[in-house]
């Protein structure tokens, strides 16, 4: 009888490891979804901040800063924020960085705010390092943002348990901790910084990213997190399977919820959120808004809240990452001039808004 027992036992243990290695079912998903008011907020970096590590490392850690521009964002009916992480800050000082999160998360509490955590990024400088961050190139959009892991550690094989500790620990560490929204395991992993970076990138970049991101979507799985796990896509087709990348196949099968980033007008937003339904998953956009390129407030803000989506903008404070230039000032720096709009970004430094009327709109928009 006992070894009955001990079977059964056994037998119930390997089904549920098996399930927690699936995405949610459809309906976990819904019901996830269906907890939350309408979810809306920016991708957040302080403003004293030009990168990830600057943002997280203990010498330039800025809680106060947190909580002011925090406050900024709650005041216009922000319930979100999406934040990204390093790699490489789990392995220069993994328990300052576990306590640094949970102060964070505090000031979100404080605020009625729900973070997302961003694990790994393919945008902009391929060769990141810790320490004292460079300076921002004068006149040019996101010149100190890092990808996590960068070239060298996504091509040395022998590196990935170095990830897998990374994302296991970090997941591991908040997976029942219900101030989390959710885990965005890569952003935009097919990106090869055409505009930028493009020339110093390592030509099986995409062949690497496609033998990683399963295993980084497994390891955060593994660890049985309460939050959903996403990817978002942000180009090509997504109307049918057969349209799809490979690395696009991945991100969506293995997608809790869904998530895309569209810079666009108003049509082709809608166009996109259209073309994800076929998932029957909860959607959310985690990156729009961008003034020059005809993506606004006033355009997408309404299509997101009619559609259901969950909206998230590209910048909230004016500061050292100096995204309220536009993409092309990689080309043409704006060295001895402002544009003539912002192209992101909501606040100036001192908390007064770049465009009054704007988030007056925003602060109506959201209004429960």
């Amino acid at each position: 009888m006992r070894n009955l027992f001990r079977v059964s036992l056994l037998l119930v243990l390997a089904a549920a490891s098996l399930l927690a290695k699936k995405p949610w079912s459809e309906e976990k998903a819904k019901k996830w979804y269906a907890k939350s008011a309408w979810l809306v907020g920016a991708n957040y970096i302080p403003a004293s901040a030009i990168n990830q590590l600057e943002m997280w490392q203990g010498d330039t850690f800025n809680p106060g800063q947190i909580d002011q521009e925090f406050g900024w964002a709650q005041a216009i009916g922000m319930n979100t924020m999406r934040i990204y992480l390093h790699h490489l800050l789990w392995q220069e000082d993994k328990k300052g960085l576990l306590r640094r999160m949970d102060t964070l998360l505090e000031l979100a509490e404080k605020h009625r705010i729900k973070p997302i955590f961003v694990l790994f990024d393919s945008c902009w400088d391929p060769y990141p390092q810790v320490g004292r961050q460079r300076a921002p190139q004068k006149g040019v959009h996101n010149s100190g943002w890092l990808q996590s892991p960068g070239s060298v550690t996504l091509q040395k094989v022998s590196d990935t348990p170095k990830l897998e500790a990374y994302v296991r620990g970090v997941v591991g560490a908040f997976h029942r901790d219900r101030r989390i929204l959710a885990w965005d395991i890569w952003n935009e992993p097919d990106n090869w910084n055409d505009s930028s970076y493009k020339k110093v990138e390592p030509l099986d970049k995409l062949k690497q990213v496609e033998r990683l991101l399963p295993q980084a979507f497994a390891w955060a799985r593994d660890e049985r997190p309460i939050q959903p796990l996403t990817s978002g896509v942000w180009k090509g087709d997504w109307s049918s399977d057969d349209k799809l990348t490979s690395i696009e196949r991945i991100q969506l099968a293995q997608s809790d919820v869904i998530s895309f980033h569209n810079y666009d007008a108003p049509a082709k937003l809608k166009a996109r959120i259209d073309s994800l339904r076929r998932f029957n998953r909860p959607i959310l956009c985690t990156e729009y808004m961008a003034r020059g390129n005809g993506s606004t407030f006033e355009g997408s803000l309404p299509i997101g809240k009619a559609e259901g989506v969950a909206m998230i903008n590209w910048g909230l404070v004016q500061g050292k990452t100096q995204t309220h230039l536009p993409w092309d000032s990689w080309k043409q720096p704006y060295t001895n001039r402002e544009p003539s709009v912002w192209f992101h970004e909501i606040f100036r430094p001192d908390g007064s808004p770049y465009k009054p009327e704007e988030v007056e709109f925003i602060r109506k928009t959201t209004a429960r």
